[in-house]
């Protein structure tokens, strides 16, 4: 899905590089406008913390890092993606501002305890659900949870037809969709960058 609205973001030479070599060999990384809106959000919301869930090689960890003073908790499943994670946030001087947990984050994150300025939401799409709930109590009031990849080729949508061994994926991401629309807790949209992403804002509870 390609939008202009948001221009190439301007990057650190090495990490453009790496950014490149991971979509051709197709290795998961935020698409070029989806990654300049997260940094669009960065600017506005001067966040202390930050969540990844689904951090790959670390490279949009990495981007967020560079262009904040932000502390980042990281969680990656597959073992030799969070080994590169480790050695790009050494390459680039960032190891001290994140704790990366490695491992399944249905399981990491009822362990993690404190509240975050922005969450965003890259890993297993049919997890979605299952991640919700921590997501929403870890996510500060006025906090913006950045849920990544949920129109999946208009298949979400059905803007294009589903195949049929991904059907199942699609209604996990649509039950997730509705879920956290429906939730009054939360302002979302949904926007065409990258293949979808659903942004929603944490309200803050009105003093009675």
């Amino acid at each position: 899905m390609e939008n202009n609205i948001f221009p190439r973001p301007r990057l650190d030479a090495r990490l453009s590089a790496l950014r490149e070599r991971a979509k051709e060999v197709r290795d998961p990384t935020a698409a070029d406008d989806t990654l300049q809106y997260i940094l669009f959000t960065l600017e506005q919301l001067n966040p202390a913390r930050i969540l990844e869930i689904g951090a790959a090689e670390g490279l949009t960890s990495c981007a967020m890092l560079l262009n904040s003073r932000a502390e980042l908790t990281a969680i990656e499943l597959d073992a030799s993606r969070a080994a590169k994670a480790r050695g790009n946030f050494d390459l680039f001087g960032l190891s001290k501002r994140v704790t990366l947990h490695e491992g399944d984050a249905g399981e990491i994150l009822p362990m993690i305890e404190g509240s975050y300025d922005l969450i965003f939401l890259d890993g297993p799409k049919v997890q979605y659900n299952r991640y919700f709930p921590d997501c929403k109590r870890l996510l500060r009031e006025g906090g913006v949870l950045l849920s990544d990849d949920v129109f999946l080729y208009g298949w979400v949508s059905g803007e294009a037809e589903t195949p049929k061994k991904r059907r199942m994926l699609v209604e996990h991401i649509r039950e997730y969709l509705a879920a956290l629309c429906a939730d009054k807790d939360f302002i979302t949209s949904l926007l065409p960058l990258g293949e979808g992403l659903a942004v929603s804002v944490k309200r803050k509870r009105r003093i009675k």
